[in-house]
């Protein structure tokens, strides 16, 4: 009997990737991958009513479908792969084998590789493959390989070399005075909600959360750890992604410390960082309101499958009501790439997100005495610009929204909204122990989402999926911000801010959504 014929999972090509010396691979050793899987009807008709649903009519509507997972189980099984977990709501199989029986099950060949920084790798070229019986089911396999996927964006603020102190840098806030400064309702401090922050390396420690909030004078937020695919919670040093963790607990917390906050600790992969959150928005026993994301790269480092699986977890986020916050990238309008064209950082290019964009800022008290892009003299800048990947979504169309640069696609505009990004003018929190200053838009994600929260509990409601809202409401909502730049290319192009929607601090800094 001829074996079953075997098709390309559309979008999971990858291309060769240099910078990788050759390492060895035991096919013997057991791996796990996802495996994603249709929904049983599309989201396209409740996201444009603005339709809300709760997550156990998610899951029996829109979920994915038992036949379609017992076909993939069936497959998976037939190829010596044992399933570790099913999930209808997030319409994922994981799947445990060995390489070997991974490379036959899914037509790859992986390879061993070292990275830039020292870590044994998996690695693939190519298309993966199903039986063709399973094409139409089947939307993205993850996991195969485990390059890293993202880096943190954030920024320590030094000097000569050197992490500086708060006492060193007195023009540095706390976030709890920039919720004061920015005019955050006032009054309420997120209780009744929670706030899931995505962590794809690093950790915390309780007894520094416990310090710093003393040190404020406020009540220590609930902090909670969930391990998504084998990650944990790993503090180590303050040079390490800690100061990401922490950062993101410390600034949302701060801003809504009445909030629950739930941290998802995964593996810097694409299945670990899609894992977790589609862990997130379908967690039906915390219940996160509003999700942070401080973790990015260029859409050109992306597959064409994880840019859409990511996506579509993203639109049912906006039809659970779930607010997306996601920094928009620290390397100005290259995003960190050194072929001098502009890119922007995904997943803040997601038009499902609310892309979190950079400033810096001066205040004299309460009051804003200055608000410009965040742009450093080292080229380190708020990331923007035009999306190559995701048209132009509905709700941008009267923002003047520009072609993309190198390829005048009419793409989505990043970013939405900005808050204060620049080391110099950055966040004071205490890392391992250190009383330190960080920077970068990955501080203005979880300001974000301390916003939502207190919005949330102000309202009694969800704000959920807000762009469109704030677009509707421009420039109500936000406060423009109209000088400076995010040129930050080898050819030093890129794009300035001006009045209205800008490619560098988007409508501006949001202070409410009414």
């Amino acid at each position: 009997m001829a074996p079953p014929k075997k098709v390309a999972v559309t979008g999971s090509n990858k291309a060769a990737h240099s910078g990788e010396t050759s390492g060895k691979i035991n096919r013997d050793e057991s791996i796990e991958v996802t495996v994603r899987i249709r929904r049983k009807k599309p989201l396209e008709a409740h996201v444009a009513s603005d339709l809300r649903v709760s997550h156990k009519t998610y899951e029996k509507q829109f979920g994915a479908s038992q036949s379609d997972v017992d076909k993939v189980e069936t497959f998976a099984h037939e190829h010596h792969l044992t399933t570790v977990e099913a999930s209808l709501a997030r319409r994922s199989v994981i799947l445990s084998g060995s390489i070997a029986d991974m490379e036959s099950a899914f037509g790859v060949s992986l390879s061993g590789k070292i990275d830039s920084h020292g870590d044994d790798i998996r690695t693939r070229e190519g298309d993966i493959y199903v039986p063709a019986a399973l094409k139409d089911i089947v939307e993205g396999v993850f996991g195969l390989d485990n390059r890293r996927v993202a880096r943190p964006l954030f920024r320590l603020a030094q000097r000569d070399g050197q992490i500086i102190s708060h006492a060193a840098a007195p023009a540095a806030f706390t976030a709890d005075q920039l919720a004061n400064i920015y005019g955050f309702p006032s009054g309420f401090n997120g209780k009744g909600q929670t706030i899931a922050i995505i962590e794809l390396g690093g950790g915390y420690r309780a007894k520094d959360i416990k310090a710093y909030f003393k040190s404020l004078g406020i009540k220590k937020p609930s902090v909670k750890a969930i391990s998504v695919d084998h990650g944990k919670n790993t503090p180590t040093n303050a040079n390490s992604a800690d100061s990401e963790v922490m950062l993101d607990i410390e600034v949302a917390g701060a801003v809504a410390p009445g909030a629950k906050i739930v941290v998802y600790f995964c593996p810097n992969t694409d299945k670990g960082f899609l894992d977790a959150i589609t862990k997130a928005i379908h967690d039906g026993t915390n219940k996160p309101s509003v999700i942070s994301i401080s973790w990015g790269a260029a859409e050109v480092n992306w597959t064409t499958q994880s840019l859409n699986n990511f996506n579509e977890a993203f639109k049912a986020a906006s039809v659970l009501g779930v607010t997306i916050c996601v920094a928009a990238g620290d390397n100005g309008s290259s995003d960190g790439m050194k072929d001098g064209k502009v890119h922007v950082d995904f997943p803040a290019s997601s038009p499902f997100v609310l892309a979190c964009g950079g400033t810096s800022l001066k205040a004299n008290g309460n009051l804003v005495s200055s608000e410009v892009v965040w742009h450093d003299s080292d080229n380190s800048a708020t990331g923007g610009g035009v999306s190559n990947f995701f048209p132009m979504p509905g709700y941008q169309a009267n923002a003047q929204i520009p072609l993309a640069l190198d390829t005048q696609f009419k793409g989505r505009g990043v970013p939405d909204v900005a808050g204060d990004a620049d080391p110099d003018t950055g966040y004071k929190v205490l890392v391992d122990g250190q009383s330190i200053v960080v920077g970068g838009t990955s501080a203005v994600a979880p300001l974000m989402a301390g916003l939502i929260a207190r919005v949330n509990q102000q309202k009694g409601q969800w704000a959920g999926f807000i762009n469109p809202t704030i677009y509707a409401a421009n420039p109500s909502m936000c406060r423009d911000i109209i000088q400076g730049d995010n040129k930050t290319t080898s050819s030093h192009t890129g794009y300035t801010a001006g009045p209205g929607w800008d490619p560098c601090t988007g409508l501006g800094v949001l202070s409410n959504i009414s």
